[in-house]
């Protein structure tokens, strides 16, 4: 029988055991940080010294103002970054009024679960296989227009129309519409959890307020404040997409992120400098926006606040909600339609113009392209799988250690975890390739995962977060009170019950990875093909039953994880409703 003073010396040990647990727990988020800010602070800096001029092994010695004078001097200079403001504010600003109005309207008509199903195809789908189907759908040929020629357009011939490319960047903003308005639906489905949406539409209901009203005037403030880094996410990649704006964009002048990329891929390398002057100017675009989007909330929410004061109920079939509500079912077609085309692509022996559907099919395309697709198509897998599987313990790592410890990051330092998502790509690839380089790491798998866990991660946190904050922390005491450690509490309570939105955060972050197009060209030097890079240089002028084939299995492999994500969860829990809960 142990004594007193020994039964003392274990509980003392045990005591001093956990504070050094939880010492160590608060170190996670930091280290964390630490290991994705300090590269893309580095990548930062070895953009901004060619920018300035110093680049020795292009003979650029003395630092100076040469590479801007370069850009500004460009013909196509200001109308490239005037059409990348205008293209990215645009598509945001549509989108975030779109996805409010559709939300006022579909709110609890539609399931949490069904909503997820729907979106999942559109989130699925990588940006690069999105834009190529929808050049097909949106083309003066393309398949809307067979749909309805000749019989309603009486077009024998293509109209010489410029639907693609055109110089305004109305194709590329549809596009970014259509993948950006899904993501923001989820991302307002996650912030729901935080506020009691039925309660305060009772409340409203019952004063008069009309449902999509009651949703804009209540909810909407109150999701916005959750939502913000998700639109300022969206904001930055709009104004500098790269792989959508190759193939929907307008080329003469491009996007100012496609022209950095062309000079950085020049064969002329005293080129590098005036492109990394428009990186940094897309850096400081997109900063400058950000900067005045803020203070446009401001002024939003002022006038939003004499809008709500007026007391205006709303009348029923506002026409507002209502287009809100088509243009999304149309854009959602759009983005169906654009995946079916290429799928039929790819299956197709003769396509021509006006036949809504092919005139013969075939396989022969499949099977001699089955050799050279099994590598990138091997090569995203592995990518995919083992970014995510490092995303997704980092972020339970962060959060688990928020449980233990009770403290949590303030929400400005919680920003620093999105830098990836707020500021251009083309900003500090350029320069972490330059790092990369002296490592001796470019062109490798490594150098390639961490490029894609940069954007990985971010995705992953903001789509897990709440559902974990949204867990009842009694679980796991109740757990711990039985004996249990807090690993075990952790492995075999929270993970269990969290399983569902884990496994749909996995999914998003694959198909995060799969996604990544500059990333991977800059990180793999080139030398490591993926199915997203095959399919944007496929997209430039090959036979198009090819590019249908690249970009089938390009969204084929999302769609699966996103349907073992639904599909796991229900099968393991088919008999426990409660852990299939839209809370958990």
């Amino acid at each position: 029988m142990d004594s007193p003073v020994h039964e003392l010396t274990v509980e003392k040990r045990s005591v001093g055991g956990e504070r050094r647990l939880r010492s160590r727990a608060r170190w996670i988020p930091v280290l964390i940080l630490a290991l994705f800010l300090v590269p893309i602070a580095a990548g930062l800096f070895g953009t901004l010294l060619p920018g300035f001029g110093y680049l020795p092994a292009a003979g650029g010695e003395m630092v100076g103002l040469g590479p801007w004078k370069t850009l500004a001097a460009y013909p196509g200079f200001w109308s490239s970054l005037g059409l990348s403001v205008f293209t990215g504010v645009g598509a945001t600003v549509v989108a975030l009024a779109l996805a409010a109005g559709y939300c006022a309207t579909a709110h609890g008509r539609i399931g949490y679960r069904r909503a997820e199903a729907m979106l999942a195809p559109l989130l699925a789908s990588p940006h690069a296989a999105m834009a190529i189907g929808l050049a097909f759908v949106l083309a003066p040929s393309g398949w809307i227009a067979r749909l309805v020629s000749p019989w309603l357009t009486g077009w024998d011939l293509p109209p010489d129309v410029a639907t693609v490319g055109d110089p305004w960047g109305f194709a590329l903003i549809v596009a970014l519409l259509v993948k950006e308005i899904p993501y923001l639906l989820l991302m307002i489905l996650a912030a729901l959890y935080q506020v009691p949406v039925d309660d305060h539409l009772k409340a409203a209901r019952a004063l008069g307020y009309t449902r999509a009203v009651a949703w804009m005037k209540i909810i909407m403030p109150q999701v916005y404040t959750q939502i913000r880094l998700p639109i300022y996410a969206i904001l930055a990649f709009s104004m500098s997409v790269v792989d959508m704006a190759l193939i929907l964009g307008p080329s003469s002048p491009p996007p100012l992120s496609v022209l950095a990329l062309r000079w950085f891929n020049a064969p002329d390398v005293m080129m590098t400098m005036p492109a990394a002057a428009a990186a940094l100017t897309q850096f400081i675009a997109v900063a400058v926006v950000i900067v005045i989007w803020r203070f446009a909330e401001v002024v939003v929410a002022r006038v939003g606040r004499l809008w709500i004061a007026r007391g205006g109920r709303g009348v029923r079939g506002e026409p507002g909600f209502v287009i809100a509500t088509i243009s999304v079912v149309v854009l959602f077609a759009l983005g169906g339609l654009a995946l079916l085309a290429m799928a039929i692509w790819s299956f197709a022996f003769t396509w021509r113009y006006p036949n809504a559907f092919p005139d013969a099919w075939t396989l022969s395309t499949w099977s001699n392209q089955m050799h050279g697709l099994q590598w990138p198509a091997t090569t995203t897998l592995s990518i995919g799988i083992v970014a995510t599987v490092v995303g997704l313990v980092l972020v339970i790592a962060w959060l688990e250690s928020e449980d233990r410890t009770g403290a949590r990051l303030p929400k400005r330092a919680m920003w620093l975890l999105y830098i990836p998502l707020l500021i251009p790509q083309i900003s500090f690839l350029f320069g972490g390739q330059v790092l990369l380089v002296r490592l001796g790491a470019d062109g490798t798998m490594f150098a390639v995962v961490w490029a894609h866990l940069l954007f990985v991660l971010p995705y992953m946190f903001l789509s897990l977060t709440d559902p974990w904050h949204a867990l009842d922390p009694r679980y796991a005491r109740s757990a711990m009170a039985l004996g249990a450690s807090p690993n075990r509490a952790l492995f075999a309570v929270k993970l269990p019950m969290l399983l569902r939105p884990i496994l749909v955060a996995s999914a998003i972050g694959f198909s995060v990875s799969v996604a990544q197009y500059l990333p991977t060209l800059f990180a793999g030097a080139g030398r490591i093909a993926t199915l997203t890079t095959e399919a944007v240089t496929l997209s430039s002028g090959a036979d198009r039953r090819i590019v249908g084939v690249y970009t089938f299995v390009q969204s084929l492999l999302p769609l699966m994880v996103y349907g073992l994500a639904f599909a796991v969860p229900a099968a393991l829990y088919r008999r426990r409703r409660g852990l299939l809960s839209p809370e958990h």
